[in-house]
C-alpha cells in the first residue's frame, strides 16, 4: 500500500472561528492502481491532496506515504519524500521559466539523484516534446506546457504521483490526449496515481473513485 488516511481530520481558522475541511476522512491507495477524487469545489480535495504529499499537516489522523507515517518526518524529511517517492502535477504547470524544456524535465529526476538521460528520451518522445526541447515554457502552449509538467513529474519515477486537476487548464480533446498519456506512463512505470477532478467523465477512466462532500467520503 502507498497511501494511506485514517480518520484524516483537518480545519483552518478563519474570522468565524475553525472551518472543518476534511473530517475523520479513510482512503488507500496500492501501487499499480489509480484513484479520482471527485467532489464540489471546497469539499477537500485539494487539501486532502497537500496532506497526502506532506505539503500541510493533518490536526489528527494518521497520513502515510509508502509506510512512513508523514508527521514523524521533519520538514527536511517531507522534502526528501516529495523528491524520492512522490510526483506532483498541478493545474498550474508551475514550470521554471528560466530552464528550456529539457532542463525541465530533467530537474526534479536530478533532485532524487535518479535522472536517467535515456527514460528523459523515451518521454520527451512520448509526450512529443522532441522538436520543444530547447524552447522555453513561455513559447509553448499550454498543452505543451502540461506534458513538460506530466514528464518532469515521471522522469523521476515516483512511486506516488499526485495530480490536482491537471488537465484542467486545457480544451477537452487535449485534456484527454493528455490524461491517456499520464495513465499509460504511470501504468508502464508501476506507480500508483491519485488524481483530484471535477470530471465525472475524465473520474470514469481511472481504476476507482472516491467522492468527497463537505470534508467526509460521500
Amino acid at each position: 500500500m502507498l497511501l494511506r488516511l485514517r480518520k484524516v481530520s483537518k480545519s483552518y481558522m478563519t474570522a468565524e472561528g475553525p472551518l472543518e475541511i476534511l473530517h475523520e476522512v479513510d482512503l488507500s491507495l496500492d501501487a499499480g492502481s489509480t484513484l479520482a477524487l471527485t467532489g464540489e469545489s471546497g469539499s477537500g480535495k485539494s487539501t486532502l491532496l497537500h496532506l497526502a504529499a506532506g505539503l500541510d499537516a493533518p490536526d489528527s489522523g494518521v497520513v502515510e506515504v509508502a509506510g512512513q507515517e508523514i508527521a514523524t518526518l521533519d520538514d527536511a524529511g517531507r522534502a526528501a519524500l516529495r523528491r524520492g517517492t512522490v510526483g506532483l502535477v498541478f493545474q498550474q504547470f508551475n514550470l521554471i521559466p528560466s530552464l528550456d524544456v529539457a532542463a525541465n524535465l530533467a530537474f526534479h529526476a536530478r533532485l532524487a539523484g535518479r535522472h536517467d538521460p535515456r527514460w528523459q528520451a523515451e518521454l520527451t518522445e512520448r509526450l512529443g516534446l522532441t522538436g520543444l526541447a530547447r524552447r522555453y515554457p513561455e513559447q509553448l502552449s499550454g498543452g505543451q506546457q502540461q506534458r513538460v509538467a506530466i514528464g518532469r513529474t515521471l522522469a523521476a519515477r515516483p512511486k506516488l504521483v499526485l495530480a490536482d486537476e491537471p488537465t484542467g487548464n486545457l480544451d477537452e480533446p487535449t485534456g484527454d490526449a493528455v490524461l491517456a498519456l499520464m495513465l499509460t506512463l504511470v501504468a508502464e512505470t508501476g506507480a500508483a496515481l491519485l488524481m483530484v477532478t471535477h470530471s465525472e467523465r475524465l473520474a470514469a477512466q481511472l481504476d476507482r473513485r472516491v467522492h468527497l462532500k463537505a470534508g467526509r467520503i460521500a
